[in-house]
């Protein structure tokens, strides 16, 4: 048996560490490398698996521990600030899509109960794949990024009452517990009356034996403890663990308990996905590829319409409603959890529950496809006109300041305090309204195009501001100011040191890298709080910015042989040790005070 267990479990691994790196590779995701891998070894594939039902039942604790981390993230105060975009979206996307996959579902004749049930179950979007997938394309900060977000938040606080419900709902659910109904709110009372209480206390006290390993395993203890107590009054594990996750959400500790949950829910919950890809029934698709497809088609359809008008109910626009849609279009990992529930309980017919968990693990794998046809196709089709750029008086400026960003911004301060005419151009539309809202002058515009600096006086002005963030926009416009208004002074912003030498390259000679003197400052306050004397904080950190100014000279120098460079700056590196290990008044004779650091 032991034997037996032991090869099960390496065949798992192996599925998983060859699938998941071949999936990611390819720009599908860990979750669809977790399916696929499960489909290969199921009983639908090559069926090295065939008790399914037995792993599924130990990988759900991958969906506890999610669930457990979701309460830790869900802080009170924070659901309030987002309770608008939350409630009020969340809630009318999951009202929309309930309403309308329930009504699908009383077509095709399930009763009223359990259409609701599959209403709401196929209205919800995968967090785990969503957040992946925005994050991966930088797309999390936008406007239909953190909507998408503020939607997955109340799905899953939403799923909650709802795992609560189904056993009330649907008897056959609590087969494994014989407490009536009223016990389990008892409990779950006294969870939320006691459980803040008696918890930090304990942590406290495991947390003053400085002993790693213990306070994981009372983590795991307390997790796995309440989510056994909520099973055995017939109610989910998962509300357990998201009503322990809640109650330590402000807790001092959360960070840890967090880092130490991740690598067993990670395990876990790649492990639940496997065992649904081992349940996907993938012969469906073999004979009835037509259906299947009609299903998965009328699916994703319905969603996007529900996804898509909750957004413009929301003053999205419309190509923000249609991001948002092909972000959130793909079924979820609760949506398996609540679907293997209905078909244990016998609630569900086996081949209804196989077609759902085809369909929604197919949506999954279609994501990426639709995110790249939206992307190429109806980006450039529907794309609205662009906004014309501003029509930018000639006010005789002395200072043309391009890009009114972060950094922009401490610039055009400063120069209004000393009633200094200046112009600013900022090409990002949506940070013109912003700053405009708050009482800045700023026009929109490009400020890499001669036309609008001739227009905005910059052949009249004396300096050009260069704090545009993007790298490629930054040297372009350094290029055009150079070429077109030489007169002009430039004072630039470098994101890093290549940034740095490419603006160097074009003749610009006052550079500064956005992060140096915030880091040296930042830096100087923390040895100071460590007791450092501020006197020598303060020379040791003008000996490492003269160090690091020459050292960028030397660096420049050498930007085309990289080898040399990197000999360079490990010497460099090397001799600003030694220097910092000198007294005072060597450091003055030593060569990096009188700017000659050598170069080999």
């Amino acid at each position: 048996m032991t034997n037996q267990f032991l090869f099960l479990f390496l065949i798992l691994l192996t599925a998983a560490v060859l699938a998941v790196p071949l999936a990611q590779k390819i720009g599908l995701g860990s979750i669809l490398g977790y399916l696929i891998a499960g489909a290969v070894i199921g009983p639908s594939g090559v069926k090295l698996f065939s008790n399914v039902s037995g792993l599924m039942h130990f990988s759900e604790f991958g969906v506890v521990f999610l669930l457990f981390v979701i309460g830790l993230e869900l802080k009170p105060a924070r659901l309030w600030v987002m309770r608008k975009a939350v409630f009020g979206l969340g809630g009318v996307q999951a009202i929309i899509g309930t309403l309308l996959f329930s009504g699908v579902a009383m077509m095709m004749g399930a009763d009223f109960q359990l259409s609701l049930v599959i209403g709401f179950t196929l209205s919800l979007s995968s967090t785990a794949f969503a957040l992946q997938y925005l994050g991966e394309r930088n797309q999390l900060t936008t406007d239909y990024g953190r909507s998408a977000f503020a939607i997955l938040l109340f799905q899953d606080v939403a799923v909650i009452p709802m795992l609560a419900v189904l056993p009330v709902l649907f008897v056959g659910l609590t087969a494994g517990s014989s407490a009536p109904p009223w016990v389990g709110i008892v409990v779950v009372g006294a969870i939320l009356l006691l459980g803040r209480r008696i918890t930090r206390p304990i942590f406290r006290m495991i947390a003053a034996s400085r002993s790693r390993e213990v306070f994981t395993a009372i983590t795991l203890l307390m997790v796995l403890g309440v989510a056994a107590l909520m099973q055995a009054v017939g109610l989910s594990m998962a509300l357990g663990s998201f009503i322990v996750g809640v109650l330590l959400s402000d807790s001092e500790y959360r960070h840890e308990l967090e880092t130490d949950i991740e690598p067993f829910k990670g395990l876990l919950l790649g492990l639940f996905f496997m065992s649904v890809g081992m349940m996907m029934n993938t012969g469906l698709i073999l004979e009835n590829p037509l259906q299947v497809l009609g299903y998965l088609s009328a699916y994703m359809l319905l969603k996007f319409a529900a996804l898509f008008i909750s957004a413009r109910l929301f003053k999205h626009s419309r190509e923000s409603s249609r991001h948002l849609s092909f972000a959130i279009i793909q079924g979820s990992e609760f949506a398996f959890v609540i679907i293997n529930l209905l078909l244990q309980g016998r609630v569900l017919p086996q081949q209804t529950g196989d077609i759902l968990i085809l369909t929604i693990s197919l949506s999954m794998a279609l994501t990426p496809l639709l995110g790249i046809i939206d992307e190429k196709f109806f980006c450039k089709r529907f794309a609205s006109p662009a906004k014309p750029f501003d029509d930018i008086p000639d006010e005789n400026p002395e200072v043309i300041i391009a890009g009114l960003g972060r950094f922009g911004q401490i610039f055009s301060r400063v120069l209004r305090i000393k009633d200094i005419q200046f112009t600013a151009l900022e090409q990002d539309p949506e940070q013109v309204e912003t700053l405009r809202r708050f009482g800045s002058k700023v026009y929109y515009g490009d400020a890499s195009r001669v036309d609008l600096l001739e227009k905005a006086g910059a052949a009249k002005a004396r300096y050009f501001v260069l704090a545009i963030d993007d790298v490629e926009s930054s040297v372009k416009t350094a290029q055009v100011v150079r070429h077109a208004y030489p007169h002009l002074k430039i004072f630039a912003r470098a994101r890093n040191r290549s940034h740095a030498f490419r603006l160097r390259d074009l003749g610009v000679q006052s550079i500064q890298r956005e992060t140096f003197w915030s880091g040296v400052k930042l830096t100087k306050e923390l040895l100071v709080d460590w007791g450092e004397d501020p006197n020598s904080v303060n020379q040791m950190m003008d000996i490492f910015v003269k160090h690091d100014l020459e050292m960028l000279e030397g660096q420049y120098e050498l930007q085309h042989d990289q080898n040399e460079m990197i000999t360079y700056s490990k010497k460099a590196a090397q001799q600003l040790v030694e220097l910092m290990k000198e007294d005072r008044k060597i450091i003055k004779d030593l060569p990096i005070a009188q700017g000659t650091l050598p170069k080999t």
